[in-house]
């Protein structure tokens, strides 16, 4: 009987090893793909950013939050459009909601006032919530943009 139990615990224990080692984390989960394309640009120390959330599919993402990091602090009182809060001193989250699989969001726009007249400033984009998805093609939901106060608009 002992030798029978080794064995069995050992293959459990392997099984849930192989499990936690599997892209993406989640056994079973659906798979979606999310990326945000848009583009930001800033005059004196304001910024406007437009992105548009995508899911390529193949599920739907059943509520998402796309994180906004900023290299410089945003004023601490200003207006954020609906969906959209402070989480930290330069840190702030809006909420994308529901997407279909191979479905286009709405259009987020934010227009940010930060401290100071910066000459620069970077804007890292993220997803901070997929629904419990699976996003196994991460490159095109992150992106790092040095903003430069030229009024240029800068694609991401």
């Amino acid at each position: 009987m002992r030798r029978m139990r080794v064995p069995v615990v050992g293959a459990a224990a392997l099984g849930v090893v192989l499990a936690a080692a599997l892209p993406g984390g989640a056994v079973g989960a659906p798979e979606a793909d999310l990326a945000y394309h848009g583009v930001v640009s800033m005059v004196g120390g304001r910024v406007d950013l437009r992105l548009t959330p995508r899911n390529y599919g193949p599920s739907a993402v059943p509520d998402a939050t796309v994180r906004l990091r900023w290299s410089v602090a945003p004023v601490n009182r200003q207006s954020l459009p609906a969906g959209c809060v402070r989480s930290g001193a330069r840190v702030m989250l809006c909420r994308v909601g529901a997407l279909g699989a191979k479905a286009v969001a709405r259009q987020i726009r934010l227009r940010v006032r930060l401290r100071g007249a910066p000459s620069e400033v970077r804007v890292e984009i993220d997803t901070a919530w997929n629904g419990g998805t699976v996003d196994r093609h991460r490159h095109n939901d992150r992106a790092r943009v040095l903003v430069l106060a030229t009024g240029d608009e800068y694609s991401f």
